[in-house]
């Protein structure tokens, strides 16, 4: 896939001296999902704003299209939608106004059949004629969403977009994002919810501190840095490990009985064998064998825990 945003050697700091992003290469792919995820206060929403034209960057480039984002700012911002955390619509306007309305904001011209089928698509068409304040948090993050669409972007942000959405609705609108994706959009989002980034994206972009601590695809980053875990069951519980089993580095569960082996599973001798081996060498039984793979979240919890 070509690239549809660069970012290069960006960098924001504040006036106080607070260094919010710290030289942010980045390459989003066009039409791919791409999931950036980082602990309260990393940089995420900044590195948004910026890239949508909303804050302006201490340092550093930023191509839309192969356009940039400050000298061509009308075109390429035009080419982006963008759903912020807060809900920041007009309380007293019906959906379909609200949402009318934002397409003229980007110079388009009507087309009521357009957003009909924006609206239909998010579910909000029996909801045509309401006025915002009468919905639902999860109905007004859907018009947000509508409003973000209403120009035809090419580009969508979603800023924590199931942020204070229910499961029901958060699955429904997962099933809106692939989609659009199946449409030619290119969609960035950020959240806090790791099986969402796991479930949706296809790559991973992990920042803390205002640094891009490392972008993967999301098959590739599981696999190497997920590690696998064997459960050995035993058939009596025994109160501390023969002697000589410090070198497997296997460890004792609660109440003894069951030994927890990590291994990496790239590797062709994993130990494992060997393992079952010195058990029965040592006359300690065991009766049954589980695996279970680190998930993303696992994985992002070392990640930021790192000095």
């Amino acid at each position: 896939m070509d690239a549809v945003i660069s970012v290069s050697k960006l960098g924001k700091t504040y006036k106080g001296g607070l260094q919010a992003l710290r030289d942010v290469d980045l390459t989003i792919r066009r039409g791919e999902i791409f999931a950036l995820l980082g602990p309260n206060g990393a940089g995420k929403t900044t590195l948004i704003s910026i890239i949508c034209g909303i804050a302006r960057a201490t340092q550093g480039t930023i191509l839309v299209d192969g356009e940039d984002i400050v000298s061509h700012f009308r075109t390429v911002r035009a080419k982006i939608g963008l759903v912020p955390q807060e809900l920041t619509t007009d309380a007293f306007e019906t959906v379909w106004d609200t949402v009318s309305f934002s397409r003229g904001l980007f110079g388009r011209p009507r087309d009521p059949g357009y957003v009909e089928q924006v609206l239909k698509g998010l579910s909000l068409w029996p909801k045509r004629d309401s006025k915002i304040m009468t919905l639902s948090g999860g109905m007004k993050r859907r018009v947000m969403i509508a409003k973000a669409l209403s120009h035809e972007p090419s580009i969508l942000f979603l800023d924590e977009p199931t942020a204070g959405v229910d499961v029901e609705l958060r699955r429904d609108m997962w099933a809106q994002v692939r989609k659009l994706q199946e449409s030619g959009v290119t969609i960035i989002l950020t959240t806090h919810y790791i099986d969402e980034a796991e479930e949706m994206a296809d790559r991973i972009g992990i920042i803390n501190h205002g640094q891009l601590m490392l972008t993967e695809d999301k098959h590739a980053l599981m696999k190497k840095l997920g590690t696998k875990q064997l459960t050995i069951e035993l058939r009596t519980p025994i109160e501390a490990l023969p002697p000589g089993f410090e070198r497997y580095a296997v460890e004792l569960g609660a109440g003894g009985t069951h030994l927890v082996y990590a291994y990496d599973s790239n590797r062709e001798d994993n130990g494992i064998s060997e393992l079952l081996r010195a058990l029965q060498a040592a006359d300690v039984p065991w009766k049954d064998l589980s695996t279970t793979q680190s998930s993303l979240e696992d994985i992002f919890v070392k990640l930021v825990r790192r000095p």
